[in-house]
């Protein structure tokens, strides 16, 4: 049966709206009842029930970040792009004495867009494959140029599976240029095709889709685009490398990381294979996360000369999603060991303290760099006595741009109605924004009152003693319970042992964490008077920054092409699991009835047990 008379036997609506994007263009003949039509944002994908390729609803808080991260970029861009133009003008004249040098001053023009020297010749080679919606009129660029009008940014999604975030990308960001989708699998690669196909002419002329191995096509095309998105499917430690060539300086890379358990001191000599880093068991271990995946991106682009200049790193759901910029510069390449630390973590207590790696020293003009003094910690901790557990190398550096912060939630709140996740992410902004950006990781009051077995204060209480004895803290977006701070571990403690000398607790064992911290009596008299500064605007406010999750079973997903049965309840849900069974049973067909009912009814504990309706 031909594409035509499938669709015609579908649902009418459907079939029409398909008829009326797609008319002939699909790739292959499909039955549109093998799919579903999932729609997000103003992008919408035909979804096969096989499970053939990857897509997670759950990413939509991930896709809605990009997309106000890239809204933002476009405009900063564009502000760049006009201050270096306005820079030029004024050295007009000093220029204009020598015509040899205005090709080269016309070129430096459109540099904040990302265009590399050898650009040109690129070009002329992918527009033989590669149509791109930028003008390929030589005439008209050099009018651009005149202009000095910025080029649209061209986006790169190496694993782009469905297709529906470089979709979301050419139908929702305005001015965006030319999208590249990658896949190295066949079927994503036509069911990519086909949901360009199926969301109209917008997509077609601006999302091209192609069967390659990411990391050789990065390779293949260094400095070539604006925003590089990588979304793995677990670890992205293998595209890194040619991630870094691929953008352009100025450029941005997207990152995201969904190997929590590696990350975050499960396996710790995995993730030291992976990301060249050894992550630490504590409560900020998700802050870690995010600073080891810094540091790993770092020290790729410090092979290339480049670095990283990081707008926004976040810890959503089950993953950890990084925004970076990235530049070339041999000179500023040489501060990033003052930008990573090694963690000494007790063993026993909460205490941990940073070492940096590198340090400078300056005299005259001139700047030496040089290693960081060491140890900052004796082999047995100063509180409680114990040992320590070191690991890192982690990005100490701040993670976020508060400016930038500040604008992606400004624009979030402006059209908050084309953002399907506006709720979580806006959420998640407010948080970052209040956060304390030069503060490394954080403290848990409930581990510092767990460690002394005592009443935990309020978070109020505590933050007042601390800003009363002159320092900073804030909250973390990481966990509602985190608290940065830079008052040192010293004075934490103090604190908490004026609140016991208030509220007393039982004696312990002599030998325990709590019992050595408590023994020694506070050189800081701890002041609990309620601080003005004690909460934040947003809590002042009452406005949310953790929300639930929005339903059940709201997390990651199976892996593209793995068969569905009942183990995986827990993570699809009963619904999706006694779907897939329907389904395979009808394309089977015929058969036992009886041995289709008891298939039937061995579904029915597995959808009780869980809560959930049979359909």
């Amino acid at each position: 049966m031909s594409a035509p008379e499938d669709m015609a036997a579908c649902d009418e609506k459907i079939g029409d709206e398909a008829n009326h994007q797609n008319g002939d263009a699909v790739t292959a003949p499909f039955d549109l009842n093998d799919y579903t039509v999932i729609k997000e944002g103003e992008a919408e994908i035909l979804m096969h029930v096989k499970n053939e390729v990857f897509y997670n609803r759950t990413q939509v808080n991930n896709r809605d970040m990009s997309i106000a991260v890239l809204r933002t970029f476009m405009s900063k861009r564009k502000q760049e792009h006009e201050a270096k133009a306005t820079r030029k003008m004024k050295a007009g004249p000093k220029v204009a004495v020598e015509p040899t040098v205005e090709p080269e001053a016309l070129t430096d023009t459109v540099m904040d867009d990302g265009t590399s020297n050898g650009e040109c010749e690129v070009s002329e080679e992918i527009s033989q494959d590669e149509p791109c919606s930028i003008s390929e009129d030589p005439t008209a660029k050099q009018e651009g140029k005149g202009r000095g009008e910025v080029k649209p940014p061209r986006v790169l999604e190496a694993l782009s599976a469905s297709g529906l975030r470089a979709l979301r990308y050419a139908r929702e960001v305005d001015g965006i240029g030319q999208v590249v989708a990658l896949d190295n699998d066949k079927a994503s690669v036509e069911a990519c095709r086909r949901n360009i196909k199926f969301n109209g002419s917008v997509a077609s002329a601006k999302v091209e889709s192609h069967l390659a191995d990411a990391r050789v096509y990065m390779l293949t095309h260094p400095k070539e685009f604006d925003v590089v998105d990588l979304d793995p499917y677990g670890s992205p430690s293998v595209f890194l490398d040619s991630a870094v060539q691929s953008v352009v300086d100025g450029g941005i890379l997207m990152c995201t990381a969904t190997d929590m358990a590696v990350l975050c001191g499960g396996n710790g000599e995995v993730c030291y294979s992976k990301y060249g880093s050894y992550p630490l068991r504590g409560k900020y271990c998700h802050e870690m996360a995010l600073r080891i995946l810094l540091a790993c991106i770092e020290s790729h682009a410090n092979r290339y000369k480049r670095y990283i200049v990081p707008v926004l790193s976040v810890q959503m759901d089950f993953y950890v999603r990084v925004f970076v910029r990235i530049y070339t510069s041999a000179s500023a390449m040489k501060n990033t060991p003052l930008k990573l630390s090694y963690v000494y973590q007790c063993t026993c207590c909460d205490s941990f303290h940073l070492q940096p790696i590198g340090r400078t020293v300056t005299k005259n003009t001139s700047v030496r760099y040089l290693p960081g003094f060491g140890p900052v910690v004796a082999q047995e901790c100063s509180d409680c006595g114990k040992k320590y557990n070191m690991g890192g190398p982690i990005w100490s550096a701040p993670i976020h741009d508060q400016e930038w912060v500040a604008s992606i939630l400004a624009d979030v709140k402006l059209i908050k109605d084309r953002y399907p996740a506006f709720s979580r992410i806006s959420a998640v902004l407010t948080t970052i924004s209040e956060e304390l950006p030069d503060v490394p990781l954080f403290l848990s009051l409930h581990n510092l009152c767990a460690t002394l077995k005592c009443t935990s204060p309020s978070a109020v209480i505590f933050r007042s003693a601390v800003i009363n004895a002159g320092y900073r803290i804030s909250g973390s977006h990481v966990n509602p319970l985190g608290l940065k701070t830079d008052a040192p571990m010293d004075v934490i403690w103090d604190i908490m042992r004026c609140w016991v000398k208030n509220h007393p607790v039982k004696a312990q064992l002599p030998d325990q964490a709590g019992s050595v911290i408590l023994a020694k009596e506070p050189v800081l008299q701890a002041n609990f008077a309620r601080a003005v500064a004690s909460l934040s605007k947003a809590q002042a406010k009452k406005v949310a920054r953790f929300l639930p999750n929005p339903e059940r079973h709201w997390g990651p997903k199976l892996r593209a092409g793995r068969q569905i049965t009942s183990k995986h309840v827990s993570l699809l849900g009963a619904d999706a699991v006694n779907a897939v069974h329907n389904y395979q049973e009808e394309e089977e067909g015929g058969g036992d009835e009886d041995e289709r009912e008891s298939k039937q009814t061995s579904t029915l504990p597995l959808s009780n047990a869980h809560g959930a309706c049979i359909k």
